[in-house]
This record gives C-alpha cells, structure tokens and sequence, in this order.
C-alpha cells in the first residue's frame, strides 16, 4: 500500500483551473438569467418558476455524471472527458441564451445552460477527492473557490464594464429585445469557459482505479477507519414499497389540493417532485424483485439510502445554505431595484443602473470568495473546518440580512462582504469535510447525491418563494432576501453537529 502523494501549488492550480470558466458561465446566469427573464416580460413572482431549470437540472444530470465517471478509465482519464464535453455544451448555449426572442426560448436555454454547466462541475468536486490527500483537500477546494470567485468576478460585471468603460449600451435597441451589453457578456464568457476548462483537461494527469483503490486502503489503515455498514438492495426492498406508495399518494393527493383549492402554481413543483420521487422508488423496487440489481438506476438509489453518517449531517447545512442563496440570485435584481432604487419598470434607465449594480455587487461578494478562500484553510487549522464554516455562514446571514435596511446603494458593497465569507466556505468546507468519509470508487456518484442536498432547496425556494412573495411579502422582493439571511444562520448553527471523520 501507498500513500496519496502530495501536489505541488501549481499542480493544485492547473486541476483547478477549468473552474474560472465554469463559474465565469455561471455567474453570467445568476446575473442576468433573471434581468433577461423580466426584459422578456416575465413578472417577478413568476421569475423562481423559470429558475426551476438550474435545481431540476442539477438533480437529475450530477448523479448521473458522477456515476459514470466513477465506470469511466481510457485513454482521456476518468473525469476529464465529462469536463470536454460539458465547456463545449454550456458555450454554445451561452452564445445563444441572449439571442433568445420570447421569455418561453430563454426559459428553454437556461435548461440546456444549465445541464450543459451540471456535465462539467459535478466531475470537478470528484476530481479533489480522487487527486489529493486528506491534508490538502481544504486547500483543493479553498482553490476552486478562488477561480470561482474570480471567474465571477469579472463575469458578473461584463454587463456594467462594457456600458460604463467601453460605451456600449446597456438599454436595447429598437427592435432589440437584450441589451447589446448583455450579449457580448455572453459571448466573451463561452470563449472563457471552454478555454480555461481545456486548460485542465491537458495539464493535469488523473491517478488509475488502481492507484486509487491502493490509496483508500492506506487512507483506512493509517486513520483506522472501518468499513461502513451497507444494507443491499434487496434488504431496502421493503421500504422502496412502503415509501415509494406513501411519496406517490401524497404527491397525487397534494396536486390535487393545490389544484381544487386554486393555489399558486409553483406549488406543483412540491407536489410533482414528491410523487416523481415515490415512482422512483417503486421502479426501483421493481428492478429489485426482478434481480436486475446491477445497473446504474438502481445502484444510485442504494447508495442514496447508505448515505455515510456525515453526508446525512452536512445535508441539513446544505439544504439551508442553499436556499439562501437561492433567494439571492431569485430576488436581488428585484429586491435592489424596486427597495433601494425605486423602480419596477423594466424599461427606465434607472431600473437598467439598479440591475447593472446588482452586477458590481455579484462581483464584490465573489471578488471577496476569492481573497477569503486563501484564508480559510488557515482558519480551519486554527479552528476546525466545521467552526470555520460556521463562522463563514454567521456573517453571510448578517450580510444579507442587512440588505433591509440599507438605503444608499454604495452601502451594500459592505453586505455583499459578508455574503463573500459565506461563499466562499460554501464551496470548500462541506466537500472537504464530505470526501473523507467516501470510497474512492464511489465518490463521483457521491458527489453527485451530495448535489440532491444543493438543488432541493432551490426547488422548494422556486416552490415557495414566488407564492410568499406574492401573498404574504405583497409583491416585496426584499423580504424574501431576509429569508435568506435567516436561513443562513440556522445552517450555522447546524454544522457544528457534523462528525468530521478525518480531520487532520
């Protein structure tokens, strides 16, 4: 047996290149999707129900990606191949999402988007795990989160640099439906994303299934860690029955509540997903009874059920991160122009300036990531990785939060610095701690479960919000950011329940 040998900075800096494009592609969408959206005529209780494309997406494309690049070995490697191909999708779609001619089309771009972005990212979480040892793991992921946090950077304020440095436009043309700023923003960041992507797919050497199986045994024996119980397939038989009936009635049962009792339709979204997941379980039964064990739909949801005790924990500190942030990307455009600058008419110059700054302000909070991701793995020595995160969270949620009281736009910059904090040990310290209680050959299909615990909150917000928004917060997008800022603080305290199993 053998130890995972330890990489270098630049070798961690060229595997972790390729995420500077991929958050480049995703901060163009968190930015703008929405501005595009409400551009296109869409009203802002109706903008999370478009959104639903990113969480649905996520939860159906990471597993699937995951387990295939766990089966995967030639000659381009394990996860490398996944990387290619999802920089050429998202690209192309980049291009063509601002070209979009009704809201209906760019609802449709933002689902290929975003499935096309699912390829390439959920590979790169795996990729940490399969490269590095447990030591450098918090800075493999700290890495990311510089690149994503400088990726983000320059992408979310494309829109405002090409208007106010360069004269173009932000306001469409006659006959325009998007902003000529808008659109070239698009187009610089497909170039960016298959650019950087490739620059990782060609400089970094992945380690054989051999290597890595010889690795996870020293790992155990060094760290006396034993092997976690696992209940077959088979054995879960019986409650794929009894959950998978109970899910599919409640589903039926609750669409049908929602559709007598004339409730907004977002709340579909719950309800469906519900008896969608119950069918899954009972055709996973069916798969059981018939033998057919061994193939990958059945195979996921087995490893969904033996989820390792520390995925369990750390799903309740996603579930309540991910929310929040959700909500930010949902409603800071509306919340920052209809609360601070006064304005919902989608064709003033003023409501155009307003989304313009919510763009600076993406920047800020990412820009901050970048710096703070350097820090954290000091900060995690120090402390621990869970007591840094949870300080991370504790002044995201305040952060946010304060966009309530804030008037003078400038002022944010300082919220935005807390949410910077919060991002930043968001997509570190959780992988960090997760991939110390995987198994190798199984970490991409972990991985991608783990994404069930990002995306499901988004849908739920994309469930709720627009129903709160509109019946309870009286059309206030404001309100649903402090939503967020609390949910952030309830994540906080959450993780410092978490066991992290090989801290070192």
């Amino acid at each position: 047996m053998k130890k995972k040998p330890a990489l270098s900075f630049w070798q961690i800096w060229n595997m972790s290149f390729g995420f500077l494009g991929i958050q480049f592609g995703f901060a163009l969408q968190n930015a703008n999707v929405s501005r595009i959206f409400e551009t296109l005529g869409a009203n802002v209780d109706d903008i999370p129900i478009l959104w639903i494309a990113a969480p649905v997406t996520g939860l159906v494309v990471q597993p699937i990606i995951g387990y295939l690049s766990d089966k995967t070995w030639g000659r381009f490697g394990r996860r490398r191949p996944y990387f290619m191909a999802g920089a050429i999708l998202a690209s192309l779609a980049l291009i063509i999402m601002p070209n979009s001619p009704s809201l209906w089309i760019a609802a449709g771009m933002l689902w290929m988007m975003d499935a096309s972005i699912n390829i390439s990212m959920e590979p790169f979480r795996a990729f940490v795990g399969d490269m590095l040892p447990s030591e450098q793991r918090t800075s493999g992921f700290a890495m990311q989160s510089f690149f994503i946090g400088t990726g983000a950077v320059v992408a979310s304020a494309l829109p405002y640099a090409f208007t106010n440095w360069f004269g173009i436009s932000n306001v469409a043309e006659a006959g325009e439906k998007i902003p000529e700023s808008v659109k070239l923003s698009f187009y610089l960041g497909g170039a960016v994303f298959l650019l950087a992507v490739l620059w990782t797919v060609f400089s970094t050497k992945e380690y054989s299934p051999e290597e890595l199986t010889e690795f996870e045994a020293e790992q155990k024996q060094s760290a006396q860690m034993e092997e976690p119980e696992r209940t077959s397939a088979k054995n879960l038989l019986p409650g794929f029955i009894r959950n998978g009936l109970i899910l599919l009635v409640v589903g039926l049962l609750g669409s049908l509540l929602i559709q007598q009792m004339g409730w907004e339709k977002e709340l579909y979204i719950l309800s469906v997903g519900l008896g969608a997941f119950g069918l899954i379980l009972l055709i996973s039964a069916w798969y059981t009874r018939q033998g057919m064990v061994h193939n990958g739909f059945v195979e996921v949801i087995t490893d969904l059920m033996n989820m390792p005790k520390t995925m369990k924990q750390l799903a309740i500190v996603q579930f309540f991160s991910w929310f929040a942030l959700f909500s930010l990307w949902i409603y800071s455009t509306s919340a920052v122009t209809s609360h601070i600058y006064g304005t919902s008419d989608t064709a003033s110059k003023l409501y155009n300036d307003g989304a313009d700054w919510v763009g600076i302000l993406f920047s800020v909070y990412n820009g901050f990531a970048a710096v703070v991701a350097f820090g954290l793995p000091w900060l995690a020595k120090w402390t621990s990785r869970k007591m840094a995160h949870a300080i991370a969270l504790v002044c995201g949620g305040l952060g946010l939060a304060s966009f309530y009281i804030v008037k003078d736009p400038n002022l944010l910059v300082v919220s935005m610095l807390g949410v910077g904090i919060a991002w930043a040990s968001i997509l570190s310290m959780p992988y960090a701690i997760l991939t110390g209680s995987l198994p190798a050959q199984k970490m991409g299909t972990y991985m991608g479960i783990f994404n069930f615990f990002i995306v499901i909150p988004q849908i739920l917000a994309a469930s709720i919000l627009g129903f709160f928004t509109k019946t309870i917060f009286h059309g206030h997008a404001i309100y649903a950011l402090l939503l967020g800022g609390a949910s952030l603080l309830i994540a906080a305290v959450s993780v410092l329940f978490v066991d992290d199993v090989d801290q070192k």
